[in-house]
């Protein structure tokens, strides 16, 4: 195929039409033809021409045919990585007019973190929540590192998680809602929580169930161990999942170490205690993070802007 054209705005108009686009990505994340004109509903020759049409006004291949079935070509994949930002500026803009014209309702795709999606948010989405109650919160929670890959991938419109190293700021931008450190917990059946005064020492033989130490929690927990000049304890389970935890603490024989906004948030939880130890060198900033490159939609500034409003009135953590 020959050198792709120089178009103006008058004859990308005319010549690339958004339907193409979607069509293109269809198919690309198919694998087939077949599969994207099943799923679209028209027929294969229709999806053929289009791909046809497409080539023929850019200049370029944009399909290539392999045993596997169909994958994209170098300039199929750099259009379609602009097609997803030019989809997702469009959807925006669309929950942007629903807004306008209805300022009650709207859409928000949060990625958070298990600990902060169990404490932190709920408050914030149960205070915008009563006063917009037909917006639609869709939430999901993972390890932070997946958080920002989400964010990334514009899976999700923010993320509200720890910052545990600075955001490259070309990309994102992070409004900080609140910092806290870690804290040494213990189920209130535990022997331990009758203890007034515990040095972090005398915990290296308990029945412990700690964060994965390859997560970014679990440097900082490992990093709290050997500022205090120990090493990490033989831990007997070792898992983010928040309710899993919960579960092992209440029995009352095991200690972890968890995010201390966990407590202050579930203050009406009888079945766990914050021991008296401190951990210096934990304290991590808790971020509202956005991409600079995508417009953030009025239902992400309400958000927010009430996540700010609750995360001052928390009582500040020493």
């Amino acid at each position: 195929m020959g050198v792709a054209m120089d178009w103006d705005e008058q004859q990308l108009s005319r010549r690339l039409k958004l339907r193409d686009l979607h069509v293109l990505m269809t198919v690309a994340r198919c694998g087939s033809m077949g599969k994207a004109a099943a799923q679209l509903a028209i027929s294969q020759p229709a999806i053929s021409k289009t791909i046809a049409d497409m080539e023929i006004a850019l200049g370029v291949r944009l399909l290539d045919r392999n045993p596997r079935g169909i994958e994209p070509t170098i300039y199929a994949r750099a259009l379609l990585e602009r097609s997803l930002v030019a989809f997702d500026e469009l959807k925006q803009g669309i929950e942007h007019i629903k807004l306008l014209s209805d300022p009650m309702t709207g859409e928000l795709r949060i990625g958070s973190t298990i600990a902060i999606a169990t404490a932190f948010l709920p408050a914030v989405i149960d205070r915008l929540s009563r006063q917009y109650p037909r917006m639609v919160f869709h939430l999901s929670a993972g390890e932070t590192a997946t958080t920002y890959r989400a964010l990334e991938a514009r899976e999700v419109d923010l993320v509200v998680a720890p910052i545990f190293a600075p955001i490259p700021e070309e990309q994102m931008r992070a409004e900080i809602l609140y910092d806290e450190p870690l804290v040494v917990v213990a189920g209130a059946r535990s022997p331990w929580a009758k203890r007034r005064k515990i040095a972090l020492a005398e915990l290296a033989d308990a029945t412990w169930t700690l964060p994965p130490l390859d997560s970014l929690h679990g440097s900082v927990v490992s990093d709290a161990f050997r500022s205090a000049g120990l090493d990490v304890p033989h831990a007997t389970v070792f898992t983010s999942v928040t309710a899993a935890r919960n579960a092992l603490l209440a029995t009352g024989r095991f200690v972890s170490i968890i995010q201390s906004s966990v407590m202050r948030f579930n203050l009406d939880q009888p079945a766990f205690k914050v021991l008296p130890i401190d951990l210096p060198g934990t304290r991590r900033p808790i971020g509202a993070i956005t991409l600079k490159a995508r417009t953030l939609s009025p239902v992400a500034q309400l958000f927010i802007k009430c996540a700010c409003e609750v995360a001052q009135a928390m009582p500040r953590q020493k």
